[in-house]
């Protein structure tokens, strides 16, 4: 039978070593994780959609006029960093900026959205701008033709 002072002693050791590892645990999940972020952070959809608009090289007015959306919504989205557009507007604006499918992902992507091949809608825009489809007039008439609501009323 263990006495009392090796017990003591005993207990004092755990203690102090399941601290330490515990702590030690802790720290490599923390590390972990921020690398995990590091790695794997991408663009907010605010930053992905001004730098799509540098990129083009067209003016703020040019892109939301084209994307059928008020001057004041459109300065919602550039001053409000945490306020993040419908799907059918972030649709439009990908349409206004001619993006291709994979940088019209992208985008959704960034703001939570996708295209998905079980909703018409989304069908219909997808095969809009793989064929290069552009104009909002034209999506929305496509829409139209199946009956489904357009992009921005």
């Amino acid at each position: 039978m263990i006495n009392q002072e090796l017990f003591h002693e005993l207990q004092i050791y755990v203690d102090r070593h399941f601290e330490e590892m515990l702590f030690c645990s802790n720290e490599i999940d923390h590390i972990e994780i921020e690398e995990f972020i590091t790695q794997k952070h991408k663009p907010t959809f605010k930053e992905l959609l001004f730098n799509f608009i540098d990129e083009k090289n067209v003016s703020d007015p040019f892109i939301y006029k084209r994307a059928g959306i008020d001057r004041k919504h459109f300065s919602k989205i550039r001053s409000n960093p945490n306020y993040l557009p419908k799907k059918n507007t972030i649709i439009a604006l990908s349409l206004a900026l001619e993006l291709n499918k994979m940088d019209m992902e992208e985008l959704l992507n960034a703001a939570g959205f996708a295209l998905s091949n079980s909703d018409k809608n989304d069908l219909v825009v997808r095969f809009c701008v793989e064929k290069k489809l552009y104009d909002i007039d034209f999506v929305n008439e496509a829409l139209n033709q199946f009956n489904l609501s357009p992009l921005i009323k």
